[in-house]
Order: C-alpha cells, then sequence, then structure tokens
C-alpha cells in the first residue's frame, strides 16, 4: 500500500505530465503556424511521450493500491515567439520537471518506500535524456540561428524523429 503522502505527490506528478503534454502540442501548434513542420512534428512526439509518462506513472499508483485524482490541466500559453525560444522554453521546462522528479525521488528515500525509488528511478534517468537532448537542440538552433538555410535544415532533421 502506497502512503497518502506518496499518492498526493504522484497526482501531482501525474498531472504535471499531462500538462506537458498539452504544452507541448501547444508548441507543436505554434511551430506549424510558422511552417515548421519539422520542429512541429518532433514536438507532437515529445507531447506522446509525456502521455506516456503520466500512464506509466497512474499504472504504478494503481498496482500499489493508490486512488488516482486527476486534476483540471491548466492551458499552457499560445504564443511562442521564435523556433529558438521555443525550445529554450522546452528545456526550462524539463529542468523544472527535473526538480520536481528529484523531489519525488527524495520523498520517496525519505519515507523508506523503495517501490516508489525503484519506479521513480527510471524517470530519474529518463529526466537526464531529455534535458541532454533538447540542450543540443537549443545548441544547434543556437548555432545557426534563426534565419537562413540552417534553421530549414534542422527542421527537415527534426521532422525524423520517431515515435517511443
Amino acid at each position: 500500500m502506497i502512503s497518502s503522502t506518496m499518492q498526493d505527490a504522484l497526482n501531482a506528478q501525474i498531472n504535471l505530465e499531462q500538462y506537458s503534454a498539452q504544452l507541448y502540442l501547444a508548441m507543436s501548434a505554434h511551430c506549424s503556424g510558422k511552417s515548421f513542420k519539422g520542429f512541429a512534428h518532433w514536438l507532437t512526439v515529445q507531447a506522446s511521450e509525456e502521455t506516456a509518462h503520466a500512464a506509466k506513472l497512474i499504472q504504478f499508483l494503481l498496482d500499489r493500491g493508490g486512488r488516482l485524482e486527476l486534476k483540471a490541466v491548466a492551458a499552457p500559453p499560445k504564443e511562442f515567439g521564435g523556433v529558438i525560444h521555443v525550445f529554450e522554453e522546452t528545456l526550462a521546462h524539463e529542468k523544472s520537471i527535473t526538480g520536481r522528479i528529484s523531489a519525488l525521488f527524495e520523498q520517496a528515500r525519505q519515507e523508506k518506500d523503495h517501490a516508489s525509488e525503484i519506479a521513480l528511478q527510471w524517470y530519474v534517468t529518463e529526466q537526464v535524456e531529455e534535458e541532454c537532448r533538447i540542450g543540443e537542440i537549443v545548441d544547434h538552433l543556437h548555432a545557426v540561428g534563426d534565419q537562413g538555410g540552417g534553421i530549414w535544415y534542422l527542421d527537415s532533421k527534426m521532422g525524423k524523429r520517431g515515435r517511443s
């Protein structure tokens, strides 16, 4: 059985993962509206990953006898600026998620909830990968700027991202 404090914390994280999916869908639509179909595709795939992350936490919560408590997901912004700004915001958002996952992991450790600690280890590792991958995209975007052929090359490259 999972503690009520861990249940509440996991429910909060599930809702945050759902917000992440909504945020990335909004960013995708923004990029698509600016004819950056590759970046839009990348963000759509990212949104589906976030939904999968939430589903994985939901299943863990239910497997532990917890109760799922979904809440309204806040609306993401409607405007994001240029592609560089979109991915800087994506990186900042992922860093905030990393902080939340770290706090969950620490809570599990303090509660001596070994099952939650082990389950959350996957998310710790995933966040390292997320920050690295998005950080590289930001670096590439800064290198080519938001004008000229370089950004269109990156757009084409981002469009090749497969579904996870």
